[in-house]
Parts: C-alpha cells; sequence; structure tokens
C-alpha cells in the first residue's frame, strides 16, 4: 500500500463514523448511509492520487456522499415515502443553503453518531448483531478486525452483519435516540459496542500501528455524551472511568518510533494525571450510585489499582486478582480469565501463573475461544521465560507471532525472543 493509499485508509478511518452518522440522518436507512460512505470513499481513492488529497477531506467525503444520496433519490430507488421525506429535507437545504448544499451535511451535531449506535442497537436485533452492526458502521472498524473483537470466524461475523442490516431496512427503524424505559433497555448493548471500540483503538488487532487514538477519542466522547445523558446509570459512569484510565496511559505506551511499550516498562510520569483524576471521579460517582460490582466499575477499579501505585513494583496485584475474581463471577469469560491469570502470576510467581493457565485451556470452551488468541501462547511464553524454560517459551512466541496481524505487537514479540536467546 502506497503512503497516499495509507493516508486515504487513515481518513477513512477517522471520519467514516462522522460520514455515515450525517448521511443516516437524513436517508433513514444506516445500511444505504454506508453504501454510500463507501463509495464516496472509493471515489476518494480513485481522485486523490490524481488532484491530492483536498485541504478538507472530510467536508471533500461528505459532499460526496451526499451527492450520491441525491443521485440515488432522483433514480428512484428508495421507498416512495421516504422519497418524499428525503425530497423535502433535500429541497429545503436547496433553498435555504444555495451553493451551500455541497457542504451542509458536514455540520454533524453530536447526537448524529449517538442515534447511529442506538439505531443498530434496536431491540429487533438479536444482541451480537447489534454490537457487530455498529462496530461496523463506527470508526471504519473492517469485518475481520471485528471477528478478531468477538473471537469468531469472519464469515460468521459477516452474516451477522448482513441480517442487521436487513432486518433494520425491513423494519423501517426510525433514526433516533430511544426515551424512557426503551433507552434504559438498550443502554448494555450500547454500553458494549462503546467499549470494544475503545479496546480496538487502544489495541489496535491489525495495521503498523500499536494504537488507533481516534477510536479511542470517539469512545471516550460517546462515553462523555452517554454519561451526561444518563447522569445516574452506574455503569455508564464505570465504562467512562475505565477509558478515561486507560486513555491516561496513551503517552507511555508508544516509544519515539511508535514501539509498543507494555505496562510494566512504562514511564509513569508521562501518564496524563488529568484523565486520571477525571476516571477516578467517574469511578466514585459509579460507585456511589451503587455500581461497584458493575462489569465496566469493576474493571476500572482493577485499572485504578495500577494507577495508583507510584510505581510497578508497587502494584497490589493480589487486589487485582481479588477484583477479577468478583469480575469472573458476574461475567465469566476466556479474556478475563486469561487476564487474572497474568495478575496471579505477578501475585504468586509464575509458577501459579501457568498453573493458571492450565486451567483455562482444560475447559474445552475456553481453550477453543482461545485457540487463535495471540495472547495466550505470548502471556504463557512470558511465564516459561521467568520459569528459565527458554526453548518453551522461544516456541510460544512463535505460535504468538504467527496469530498476530499488528506490526508493533509482532516488532514487541520477535524482540521478546532475541532477548530470550540472548542477542
Amino acid at each position: 500500500m502506497s503512503d497516499l493509499d495509507q493516508n486515504v485508509t487513515a481518513i477513512w478511518k477517522a471520519e467514516s463514523t462522522r460520514l455515515i452518522a450525517a448521511i443516516a440522518r437524513v436517508t433513514r436507512d444506516v445500511g444505504l448511509a454506508e453504501e454510500l460512505a463507501q463509495d464516496a470513499f472509493v471515489t476518494a481513492l480513485e481522485r486523490w492520487p490524481l488532484d491530492g488529497i483536498p485541504p478538507n477531506p472530510a467536508a471533500w467525503l461528505m459532499t460526496a456522499a451526499k451527492r450520491r444520496a441525491i443521485d440515488h433519490l432522483r433514480r428512484g430507488q428508495m421507498l416512495e415515502q421516504k422519497h418524499g421525506e428525503i425530497t423535502c429535507e433535500l429541497e429545503f437545504q436547496q433553498q435555504q443553503l444555495g451553493h451551500a448544499m455541497d457542504t451542509a451535511l458536514d455540520q454533524v451535531i453530536e447526537d448524529d453518531v449517538l442515534r447511529l449506535i442506538f439505531t443498530a442497537c434496536h431491540p429487533v436485533l438479536p444482541v451480537e448483531g447489534r454490537i457487530a452492526l455498529t462496530l461496523r458502521l463506527l470508526g471504519g472498524l473492517t469485518t475481520p478486525e471485528i471477528a478478531r473483537a468477538f473471537l469468531v470466524p469472519e464469515k460468521t461475523l459477516g452474516q451477522r452483519i448482513s441480517r442487521a442490516k436487513k432486518t433494520l431496512a425491513d423494519a423501517h427503524v426510525p433514526f433516533e435516540i430511544p426515551r424512557g424505559d426503551e433507552l434504559r433497555s438498550r443502554l448494555e448493548s450500547v454500553l458494549s459496542v462503546v467499549y470494544l471500540i475503545f479496546n480496538e483503538g487502544y489495541t489496535a488487532t491489525s495495521g503498523d500501528e500499536w494504537m488507533r487514538e481516534e477510536l479511542c477519542n470517539d469512545a471516550l466522547r460517546l462515553g462523555r455524551i452517554l454519561a451526561n445523558l444518563l447522569p445516574n446509570e452506574p455503569e455508564v459512569h464505570g465504562l467512562l472511568a475505565m477509558m478515561e484510565l486507560q486513555a491516561s496511559r496513551t503517552a507511555a505506551r508508544k516509544g519515539v518510533n511508535g514501539e509498543a511499550i507494555l505496562l510494566q516498562e512504562q514511564d509513569r510520569s508521562l501518564w496524563d494525571q488529568t484523565k486520571i483524576q477525571q476516571g477516578m471521579a467517574a469511578l466514585d460517582h459509579a460507585q456511589k450510585l451503587g455500581g461497584e460490582t458493575g462489569p465496566y466499575a469493576l474493571q476500572a477499579a482493577i485499572i485504578a489499582v495500577h494507577a495508583s501505585a507510584r510505581n510497578a513494583d508497587e502494584t497490589d496485584w493480589q487486589q487485582i486478582v481479588r477484583l477479577y475474581d468478583k469480575l469472573l463471577q458476574l461475567r465469566p469469560s476466556p479474556i478475563v480469565s486469561l487476564n487474572r491469570a497474568v495478575a496471579v502470576g505477578m501475585a504468586q510467581g509464575p509458577a501459579a501463573g501457568l498453573a493458571a493457565l492450565d486451567a483455562i485451556t482444560a475447559t474445552p470452551p475456553q481453550a477453543l475461544a482461545l485457540a487463535n488468541y495471540h495472547l495466550l501462547p505470548s502471556v504463557r511464553a512470558d511465564f516459561l521465560a521467568k520459569l528459565g524454560r527458554n526453548a518453551e517459551a522461544r516456541t510460544q512466541l512463535q505460535r504468538a507471532l504467527a496469530m498476530t496481524e499488528n506490526l508493533r505487537e509482532r516488532e514487541l514479540l520477535a524482540g521478546r525472543m532475541k532477548k530470550i536467546a540472548g542477542l
């Protein structure tokens, strides 16, 4: 991929969410909005190598997508009722804005992205479909990236997304933020979506960069909007606390050349104290609302233990193990079990950590879910190396390398292999 193609792709990943949300506000059809946005992206890939990247690429993409919406309407391919609604809105824009019509949709209000999430999380869809579709529509995530986040086959994920789009279109789901009880009934899946978006940004599953900070920022913005919208929902504040505390480490997670730096090696003086204070305040608010045992509040509490330690050696790993035990009782999952095993190894030694890993892989469902998850052999390699079992550690690192598609993680794993080999 050329530098120009990489730049265009980066712009798409940064702007696609707002682009799709703005088009969906006009078309009232998220599937169509995504298609029109992608058409605009394809046009950019064709035009920008010849014309250069425009000064305001987001406005260019917005204008291109909107023109496709108008063309689609004029060809009469929309339902008659929708045709009338959209025609009225576009005619109003033409009359009121004149030549500014080409960039009108660039003026996206904050609620558009939130509307997009709640539309994709409508109860007419199964939970896995809601989350998969929203991840597809937000942040430019590809189907393979989402599949890795879910630990499911790519084909399965693609089918979920296709079915979800069709179901929303057939049900004529309105593009709006629900109110009252309906809002709360959809909140859990919305929080799951924001959580997964943040995680994809915090540690990218593929590509050349360790982080996709624009996704973290999008997730944080959505979390703050939700906190303002639902000030008395403890898990909203628990999720926001988790994201603020994690995001506080951003500057310390990458070296001068973009290389990945793990938690234990980070320069904690680079941690953002403002975000730590904001995260602690959000966690305190969640706990005061009675949500200290919620899944997001528990994860935030785990991160808060790290944030409270002056250095890595002072981390209270036993407390982290206890918090993971509570989280496993509430939301058992292979990933939580793996994270708990890391904490056990740090608190009780590498042999205890290996035993915890063996307990996970001895359970067929968990072993199957983690079969292609690179962090399982990576963690095992760390424990083996600490026990002096270097040959076994190298084998595990080779397995992890074969499963990893992120360049920075591959560099990190390769560096660990060299270190074990004494190079």
